[in-house]
């Protein structure tokens, strides 16, 4: 009889997480289309099959073995109190590669100036779950009502407080926000099935997806920088090289002449490469990079 094919069943996060997640998959090697309408995507390798599920939900559909593995947020994995196996952090989000933050916020002008002054009042928020623990730790007896959107203009009449989601704080300070704690930071996490992950095949599946999507990850704020320098200005340039290791030279047939190659971060290239240029380096390519492993 004929061995059926392995196929890795993977949650893609359907939602903010979306279009950036696509991105690094695709920076990684892998190229999913997103058909309209359709929870299915197509990707590129016969050995996964895609579905679109929203973060929030995703750890839950993991969980009970509807999904072998998926990409959904440290948060939301916290919210449900998922048994899954956490594979791996990735530091990637909506808008950026930093943490996204859960934090308790108030109108300016309100009195409330600590967690504990949240008791007997309302507080507004997506991750209700986790919010109620929270409050019940810090001995905080309030009253907490789910969101279904729009949750910075609920202050102050619909809510005292509220628990929101930020990445860099500019929507709640454009509604007249302050933040009195951050409650919780949150990563992008690729999560599997304790008992899928079990299983060598899909192990190793992940591990290689995780690999390549860490690098693409990398890759996002690294570029690489070659150049031509005289072989007498080498050491010259090679210190002002922030390098992740040593830069790989080249010698030309002219033995006057060498060539070098790094990477590096790439907010330094702009004020890296006026300096090459004035201690004698020409010739000088910045290229993007899709992948770097470390």
């Amino acid at each position: 009889m004929k061995e059926q094919k392995k196929v890795l069943r993977l949650g893609i996060p359907k939602g903010s997480l979306q279009e950036s997640t696509l991105k690094i998959f695709k920076k990684a090697g892998y190229t999913i289309s997103v058909r309209s309408r359709s929870y299915y995507p197509g990707i590129d390798d016969p050995e996964i099959e895609c579905m679109l599920i929203r973060a929030q939900e995703m750890a839950r559909y993991v969980q009970d073995g509807i999904l072998d593995a998926g990409l959904t947020g440290y948060d939301w994995i916290m919210e449900q109190g998922a048994k899954v196996v956490e594979v791996a952090e990735l530091n990637y989000a909506k808008e950026g590669f930093r943490p996204v933050r859960w934090v308790v916020a108030v109108p300016e002008d309100s009195p409330i100036k600590k967690v504990e002054d949240l008791n007997g009042m309302r507080v507004a928020t997506e991750l209700v779950g986790y919010t109620k623990r929270f409050l019940k730790k810090r001995g905080v007896k309030a009253d907490v009502e789910y969101s279904w959107g729009a949750t910075e203009v609920k202050p102050p009449k619909l809510a005292d407080a509220i628990v929101e989601l930020t990445e860099t704080g500019s929507s709640l300070r454009a509604n007249n926000l302050r933040i009195v704690e951050v409650m919780l930071e949150s990563t992008t996490r690729l999560i599997a099935n304790k008992e899928s992950y079990k299983d060598a095949w899909i192990q190793k599946k992940l591990e290689n997806l995780n690999i390549l999507l860490q690098g693409a990850i990398t890759a996002e704020s690294k570029v690489g920088l070659k150049m031509n320098l005289p072989m007498d200005k080498l050491d010259e340039v090679t210190k002002v090289l922030p390098a992740m290791h040593s830069p790989t030279v080249s010698h030309h047939k002219d033995s006057a002449w060498v060539s070098i190659e790094v990477i590096i971060d790439e907010q330094l290239v702009r004020d890296l490469i006026p300096k090459l240029k004035r201690r004698g380096a020409s010739g000088i390519v910045e290229y993007p990079l899709n992948k770097v492993i470390a």
